[in-house]
């Protein structure tokens, strides 16, 4: 069995850790995440390559940790990566930190390849009229 992310110190997550473990028909798959794994997968959305490269990375997110990660434009113009929304799903056994790591991770990705976020603006028709 693969090892499982080590529990965080008591009073400090929300990511309900224990009662995912003790109810056999609960989803744990975002416990499958430990410090190693989640070290290779920001640095992954850290390097993404293209918008299919993103892309396959949240599917597999959402297919073998059952996290859905979404990336949108925001409400208002969007300049940079700061102006996305990126945020993952809430879900039990969804650590704390891993909800602002892995949206950190994307918009650092976003940054170096400004390209990528063109790319998305594009898909949502936000740029159609320059």
């Amino acid at each position: 069995m693969p090892s499982l992310r080590a529990p965080c110190p008591a009073g400090v997550c929300t990511c309900e850790r224990e009662a995912v473990l003790a109810d056999p028909a609960a989803d744990a798959r975002a416990l499958l995440l430990n410090r190693q794994e989640e070290q290779r997968l920001l640095e992954r959305l850290e390097n993404v390559a293209s918008v299919a490269d993103l892309q396959r990375l949240q599917q597999r997110l959402q297919e073998q940790l059952g996290i859905r990660l979404d990336i949108e434009p925001g409400p208002g113009e969007v300049r940079s990566a700061r102006g996305m929304l990126i945020e993952l799903q809430p879900r039990p056994g969804l650590c704390r930190k891993l909800k602002q790591s892995i949206p950190a991770a994307v918009r650092r990705g976003l940054n170096q390849r400004p390209e990528i976020l063109i790319a998305l603006l594009n898909a949502s028709d936000l740029l159609r009229d320059t």
